[in-house]
C-alpha cells in the first residue's frame, strides 16, 4: 500500500531525481509491450509523444517495463491500430481517435469535432469532468482502455493551390481532411479525402487533391506543403484542438500490477503535457519561416465559417437522434464546452485579443 501511495502522490520528476524508482519496482516482473503509432517518424512532435511515454516508463521502472514504439505501417497500417489493439495483436497504440469515426462517430469526441473544444477545455473535460469515464465506458466494447496522451492545440485551416475567396470556392474542392471534419466539408460542397500523414505530400503533388490540412506550422514546414499549395489559411474550424490517445488492450492492462498501472497513467499524462508544450513552442518560429518561404497567410472567409458551423450543428442533432452511443456522451461534452467557452472568452480570450493588438510593441 505504501508503494502505491508513493507513486500516486509523487511526481515523475521527483521519482527520477530521488533515484528511488528501482527500490519501488524491484520486485516487479519484466514487461515488454509493442506500441503502434499512426504517425511517421519524420513528424517528431506527434510521433514523439509515444517515444516520450516509452522513455518515461522505462526510466521509472529501471528498464523493467519496456515499450517499443513502431511508426505507422511498421507493424500495422496507420488506420489499422484500433483493430490490432482490440484483437490483442499489439498491446498498445498511439493515434488520433477521430481516424476511426467510420466505426462509430463517438470516437471523435475523444479527439476533435468541428467547432469543438480547445486543448485546455478538452483536457479539463477529460481529467476533471466526465470525459474520461464516459469514453472509458464507450471503449470497453472495443476491448480498449484509453488515456489522453497529447494534444496539438488549435490547428491551421490548411494549404490550398488557389485562393479561397468565398464559400463558392469550396464547391468540388478535393481536400485531405482528417476524421469528422470531412463530413462537414462535404455538406458545404467539398470532397473530403482521408489520407494518412505520410502520404499527403505525394497526393498533393500528383494533383489527387487540391488542398490539405495537417496540424500547424511546425509539422507543415517539415511536410513542405507550401512548395505546392502556397495559400495557408486559418483557423482550422474542424479542430479547435486535437487530442491524441494511448489505446491499451484490456487484457494487457489488467495483467499489470497496480504499480505498473500507475506508471502507465503518469507517463501518459506527462507525454500529454509535453506534446502541447512542444507545439506551442515550435509553431511560432515555424510560421515565420513558412512566410519567409512564400506562404501566403489568410483568414478563411466568414461565409465558409458560418456554413460549416451550421452544418456541424445539423450533423450533431442527427447523431443525437440516430447514434445512442454518441447521444450518451455528446450532451455532456456540449454542456461542458458551453460553460468553458463563456469563461475562456471572458478571461483569456479578451486578454489575448488585447495583447494581439499590441504585438508590435511586445
Amino acid at each position: 500500500m505504501k508503494r502505491r501511495l508513493f507513486l500516486r502522490n509523487t511526481g515523475i520528476a521527483g521519482i527520477l531525481a530521488a533515484g528511488t524508482a528501482p527500490a519501488v519496482i524491484h520486485a516487479q516482473e519484466q514487461v515488454r509491450w509493442r506500441l503502434a503509432s499512426s504517425f511517421p517518424k519524420s513528424l517528431d512532435t506527434i510521433y514523439g509523444g509515444a517515444e516520450d511515454f516509452s522513455k518515461t516508463v522505462s526510466d521509472i521502472t529501471g528498464g523493467k517495463f519496456q515499450v517499443s514504439v513502431h511508426a505507422g505501417g511498421e507493424l500495422v497500417p496507420p488506420f489499422g491500430v484500433v483493430d490490432a489493439v482490440q484483437q490483442g495483436t499489439i498491446q498498445a497504440a498511439h493515434t488520433t481517435p477521430y481516424y476511426f469515426f467510420g466505426k462509430d462517430e463517438t470516437f471523435a469526441l475523444d479527439c476533435a469535432i468541428p467547432f469543438g473544444m480547445t486543448s485546455r477545455q478538452q483536457t479539463a473535460w477529460m481529467y476533471d469532468g466526465n470525459g474520461l469515464a464516459l469514453m472509458r465506458e464507450f471503449y470497453a466494447q472495443f476491448n480498449i482502455v484509453n488515456f489522453p496522451m497529447g494534444n496539438t492545440g488549435t490547428q491551421m485551416g490548411g494549404w490550398y493551390r488557389s485562393e479561397m475567396k468565398s464559400l463558392a470556392d469550396f464547391k468540388g474542392l478535393k481536400m485531405r481532411i482528417g476524421g469528422f471534419g470531412g463530413r462537414i466539408l462535404e455538406r458545404i460542397g467539398g470532397v473530403p479525402q482521408n489520407i494518412p500523414g505520410g502520404e499527403v505530400y505525394q497526393s498533393l503533388e500528383k494533383g489527387t487533391i487540391d488542398a490539405t490540412e495537417w496540424i500547424g506550422p511546425y509539422d507543415d514546414l517539415k511536410l513542405g506543403f507550401f512548395k505546392i499549395a502556397p495559400h495557408y489559411y486559418y483557423p482550422g474550424w474542424w479542430e479547435g484542438s486535437t487530442q491524441v490517445s494511448l489505446f491499451v488492450n484490456t487484457s494487457a492492462w489488467e495483467s499489470l500490477s497496480a504499480e505498473y498501472k500507475a506508471i502507465v497513467q503518469a507517463a501518459a499524462s506527462d507525454a500529454h503535457v509535453r506534446m502541447q508544450a512542444k507545439y506551442d513552442a515550435r509553431n511560432p518560429v515555424a510560421l515565420k519561416e513558412l512566410i519567409a518561404n512564400g506562404a501566403k497567410l489568410g483568414r478563411l472567409p466568414i461565409d465558409v465559417m458560418d456554413a460549416a458551423f451550421k452544418a456541424s450543428r445539423e450533423v450533431y442533432q442527427e447523431l443525437n437522434a440516430n447514434n445512442p452511443r454518441w447521444a450518451k456522451i455528446y450532451p455532456d461534452y456540449h454542456s461542458f464546452q458551453s460553460d468553458a467557452v463563456r469563461w475562456s472568452a471572458l478571461a483569456e480570450g479578451s486578454y489575448s485579443s488585447y495583447l494581439g493588438s499590441k504585438v508590435a510593441e511586445l
